[in-house]
């Protein structure tokens, strides 16, 4: 297939393909949040545990993630139009059939659709923006990624608890296909090919570029970054609807009112690192690393002490905001670090952080199962503690690349 033969997007609908584009981004937050309050209801419907409810979140992160690492090069090689289209139509499909079973492998297997598919959906438009932008209207652009994809955070369980509460489980994917047809449908009058010339598929070049991204420390280390950050999130939404309905013995309504909460810190740390773009990179992240580690030392004394949930839910929205402000941080750099293969660079970057995610988040939680906010408290603690190790070893990469650059420039003189 050649883009030659595929609708071009038409100069007066960039404008409203770059809002369909934002509407696309938050979809896999969509994906995991929006049936969080009913992860507990899904275990007594279904009649599983709450690890077997935990492995449908886990399952969509890892297909998600892995399948990001392929479609960045047959988007850059086949283009983005139809292979969203097509993905938005099996999404929409599999919706159904999550919604219309009750046998646990059908809904992992619809899981690992999701994650498929959403991972050619979200990746697609990733591309649209280098494909359409360039220079500082580009990075403008990318710099709301993060604060754009926290409306899937803030919103979906809020949605998702009421629907719960009203109509059960299964509403919450009658949604998710709703929203993806109403934007398969903006889709096809109003958006089209964005790519300007597409590039062979050639699985062994793909893989020469991959090692030479993965070679690169500090794009290699932001990912790390990214996924620690990402993880945080993902630890409190596979234990939080647990530790408000089982230990506090509150409702759905209000597993969705906190997840509401706590989505919005996300995006007040895009906010923040929006604002802070320009400021000594190496020194916020560091700073911002002490904050979230004291927050959640302060967590687990303040819950040891009152036993009380506004403890868990005030200085986790403390730790979200950091996470929030670090992945904006390293999200635009690494998004922009390789323009030429923007379609392989975005597959990349967000598939090994959603890799990283799933294998970190279901890790954790198994060894400290969604109990009580000590154990919450605990998650955040390890994850924060590997986050400055990290940074740790971005400043030893700083200092190597900045020394490299002073010789090389003592040589040439």
């Amino acid at each position: 297939m050649t883009t030659s033969t595929v609708k071009r997007i038409k100069e007066g609908n960039v404008g409203i393909a770059t809002v369909l584009a934002f509407a696309m981004i938050p979809m896999s937050g969509f994906a995991t949040d929006i049936y969080i309050p009913s992860l507990p209801g899904m275990t007594t419907a279904l009649g599983i545990s709450s690890s077997q409810a935990q492995l449908t979140l886990s399952l969509f992160l890892i297909s998600y993630g892995v399948s990001q690492l392929f479609i960045g090069g047959l988007l850059d090689s086949y283009g983005r139009y139809r292979i969203a289209l097509v993905s938005m139509l099996l999404f929409c499909i599999s919706c159904g059939i999550i919604a219309n079973t009750h046998n646990l492998y059908v809904v992992y297997a619809m899981r690992i659709v999701h994650g498929i598919t959403i991972a050619a959906m979200v990746v697609s438009k990733r591309a649209l923006f280098i494909d359409l932008y360039s220079g500082e209207k580009l990075k403008h652009y990318l710099s709301f990624f993060t604060i754009i994809w926290s409306t899937g955070p803030i919103i979906a369980p809020f949605i998702g608890g009421y629907l719960e509460e009203t109509f059960g489980w299964e509403s919450n994917f009658y949604f998710l296909g709703g929203y993806a047809a109403l934007l398969l449908i903006l889709e096809v009058f109003f958006s089209g090919e964005t790519i300007k010339s597409t590039t062979p598929f050639h699985p062994a070049r793909i893989v020469s570029i991959y090692y030479e991204m993965l070679r690169t420390s500090s794009f290699t280390l932001g990912i790390g970054m990214l996924g620690l950050a990402y993880t945080m999130v993902m630890t409190y939404n596979m234990s939080g609807p647990f530790i408000i309905e089982h230990y506090f013995n509150l409702s759905p309504v209000v597993t969705g009112y906190c997840s509401l909460f706590l989505g919005f810190a996300w995006m007040v740390g895009g906010f923040i690192g929006k604002g802070t773009v320009n400021r000594p990179f190496v020194r916020k992240m560091n700073i911002n690393i002490l904050f979230q580690l004291a927050f959640a030392l302060t967590l687990l004394v303040t819950f040891l002490l009152f036993n009380q949930l506004w403890t868990v839910l005030v200085f986790a929205f403390l730790v979200h905001v950091g996470a929030g402000f670090t992945y904006t941080n390293y999200f635009t750099y690494c998004l922009q670090r390789f323009p030429k293969n923007a379609g392989i660079a975005g597959g990349l970057t967000g598939g090994l952080v959603y890799v990283i995610v799933s294998l970190l988040s279901a890790g954790i939680t198994y060894v400290l199962p969604a109990k009580d906010g000590q154990n919450l408290s605990f998650s955040y603690m390890a994850l924060i503690v590997t986050s400055g190790l990290v940074m740790y070893r971005v400043l030893v990469v700083n200092r190597q690349e900045a020394a490299a650059v002073e010789q090389e420039k003592m040589q040439t003189v």
